[in-house]
């Protein structure tokens, strides 16, 4: 193969104005980083909210939540990223619609929404499995001391079941890093918007593409040892192993 390797090419000048070619893929990572962790918050708040639902006795929240879950969890990524983007300005009124469109960063609220909405069905997964997961003592033992069934989830089975799913909660917060790249298809221009970009410009694809790669790398792996140390820190002894189960390790 015939191909012209410069790997200098990273401190050349970038015609995006951003500085030099590497000065540009930082520039994404940066987008990605926000990207994910406004999403992850999001989809863990709601998540946590519904996760929660799916495990009381009212049966019609039960499958409120559920519906939920389904929607969210079974319809493509990429296609709820459309869907937000070029189909929901359609659908609300025109004042708003037009509103949402003229947005300077319409692109990064379109992806936190979608990503923080469709990981939040996984969360809640995840969530309502930890939640069953523990002995039926436990929620009796809330009721023993007179706690209300809000009281007995919010001190005594949420507490204990993020303790169980932190294993699980770190493959989702990857994923949701590595799902950050659809968004360059509504034009955020994230760190693999910004490695094709660099490709474009330079026609350097495998340099600039194996940065980005190793790039990816580098934040997954620092995400999976802070999320080991946060396991067990957070592990109860005699109740959680350190080596549960789970897509972090």
């Amino acid at each position: 193969m015939n191909y012209n390797w410069n790997w200098r090419i990273f401190w050349e000048p970038s015609p995006d104005g951003a500085g030099t070619y590497m000065d540009t893929l930082l520039s994404g990572l940066v987008w990605t980083l926000a990207t994910a962790l406004t999403a992850w918050v999001m989809a863990l708040v709601i998540g946590a909210i519904i996760g929660t639902i799916r495990t009381t006795p009212n049966k019609l929240a039960v499958r409120l939540a559920n519906a939920y879950v389904e929607l969210f969890r079974n319809v493509p990524l990429l296609v709820q990223m459309f869907l937000w983007y070029f189909v929901m300005p359609e659908l609300v009124p025109q004042g708003l619609g037009n509103w949402l469109k003229a947005l300077p960063n319409a692109p990064f609220i379109t992806a936190v929404l979608c990503l923080g909405f469709f990981t939040s069905s996984r969360v809640a997964v995840q969530v309502s499995a930890g939640i069953n997961s523990l002995p039926r003592g436990q929620k009796l033992a809330g009721t023993a001391l007179g706690l209300t069934l809000p009281q007995t989830y919010r001190y005594i089975l949420l507490p204990m079941a993020f303790r169980i799913i932190v294993p699980p909660l770190t493959s989702e917060f990857l994923n949701i890093i590595k799902n950050s790249a659809v968004a360059l298809t509504i034009g955020l221009m994230e760190l693999t918007a910004r490695a094709r970009s660099m490709q474009e410009f330079s026609f350097q694809v495998f340099e600039a593409f194996t940065a980005a790669t190793l790039i990816y790398i580098v934040v997954n792996v620092v995400v999976v040892f802070l999320m080991r140390w946060i396991e067990r820190r957070v592990a109860v002894p005699g109740f959680i192993s350190s080596s549960t189960g789970g897509g972090g390790h």
